[in-house]
């Protein structure tokens, strides 16, 4: 997602940081998915994907927290999370996890999103001159938090898939 643009007020700041917490919600339900479904299938679950997924969701869990604790500081109302979802779908919703070659592929598209997500947030913050109701210092520092752990994460999985060529 290229924000393409400077956040310029407490309302499209909640709104974009509402979308990290859908992003999050995606990357935590996908991962419970995969889990289930190769339980279902019988299949034995590597101990070492196993610690991947179960990573994952705990991760986007804490992200949603982190998310919501910023929203909180903002005097705006909330856009309403269907709008949201609705945005999401539209700009992330085109693969499924089926899509992928696997768990690690379909790991690896949710970090790098994320990821991305969150580096361009940062860049259009930074790119404004906006006067945020939380302070920037504090905003900046929890999302750059964010994309470091995406970053550590999208590593994680490519060097699972190396191992296994």
């Amino acid at each position: 997602m290229s924000l393409g643009q400077q956040v310029g007020s407490d309302r499209q700041l909640a709104r974009l940081l509402q979308i990290g917490i859908v992003l999050e919600e995606v990357v935590e339900a996908r991962a419970s998915r995969h889990y289930q479904s190769l339980a279902e299938e019988d299949r034995t679950l590597d101990a070492e994907i196993e610690a991947l997924l179960e990573g994952a969701a705990t991760e986007s869990a804490d992200h949603r927290k982190r998310l919501e604790a910023l929203i909180e500081g903002l005097t705006v109302d909330s856009v309403p999370f269907d709008e949201i979802e609705t945005l999401v779908e539209a700009r992330y919703g085109q693969t499924k996890p089926e899509d992928f070659d696997g768990v690690l592929y379909d790991q690896l598209c949710n970090e790098e999103t994320a990821y991305k997500f969150y580096d361009d947030l940062i860049e259009a913050i930074e790119a404004s001159d906006a006067e945020f109701s939380v302070d920037r210092q504090r905003l900046l520092e929890v999302l750059r938090g964010l994309r470091e752990e995406e970053r550590d994460g999208v590593e994680e999985v490519t060097q699972i898939m190396e191992e296994r060529e």
